[in-house]
């Protein structure tokens, strides 16, 4: 498949607007946690929890969109070891590797993964799909289904139709989605395991957790 790339989303991302994404956001995983706790009533430690329980700690997990890498940091704090991130930032990755010791986490792009077919035992992400463009969503899916053996997780913004959402007053740069059900359509040998809607204790705004699996 011929995969094009350069995105006008990637290149917002992978230049000085992520790099000041990435600074106004810097927090420590205790203060992820509490973020998470504010927002919905319960901690990311405590969701991974309720989702992955039973998995092997050697099986090997693959973030797309890792950025500064807390949520890797979060799976390494609940017992698992062999943890990989992409961010398509060099900034972040940079300071993914100073933060956080073992992780394992590379620069590059999320419509061409360097890794092989099956490569991981789950791939997830956090926030990313929200960032890709309708038209480009397909590859990625694709890219995720390609290097996952068995699973796919993601923690996303959600609505139940694909809607463009302004973000710090620009345009085309996010999306709100029912991603786990575009998987689904997507791939016929792939059957849900879990979805919990997480709606904001101060708002109307509802996340979505899935965790998918290959038939």
């Amino acid at each position: 498949m011929n995969k094009k790339q350069g995105t006008p989303q990637e290149s917002q991302w992978s230049g000085s607007f992520g790099r000041q994404y990435t600074d106004r956001n810097l927090m420590s995983l205790e203060e992820m946690e509490d973020l998470w706790k504010r927002n919905y009533g319960f901690s990311r430690s405590q969701m991974n929890e309720a989702f992955l329980t039973g998995m092997s700690p050697h099986c090997r997990i693959l973030e797309v969109g890792s950025n500064i890498g807390n949520q890797l940091a979060c799976l390494q704090k609940g017992g698992f070891h062999e943890l990989y991130g992409l961010d398509v930032q060099f900034y972040a990755v940079a300071m993914a590797r100073k933060r956080i010791e073992g992780l394992k986490v590379a620069q590059g792009s999320a419509f061409e993964l360097p890794f092989k077919d099956r490569a991981f035992d789950m791939v997830f992400t956090s926030g990313l799909l929200t960032h890709i463009a309708p038209g480009d969503i397909h590859r990625v899916m694709d890219e995720i289904f390609r290097c996952s053996k068995r699973f796919i997780w993601g923690a996303e913004y959600y609505h139940t139709t694909h809607i463009e959402i302004p973000y710090r007053g620009h345009q085309t740069l996010m999306w709100k989605g029912d991603f786990s059900k575009m998987f689904l359509d997507r791939f016929g040998d792939m059957q849900l395991v879990k979805k919990v809607l997480m709606k904001y204790l101060e708002n109307e705004n509802v996340d979505v957790m899935y965790l998918l699996e290959k038939k």
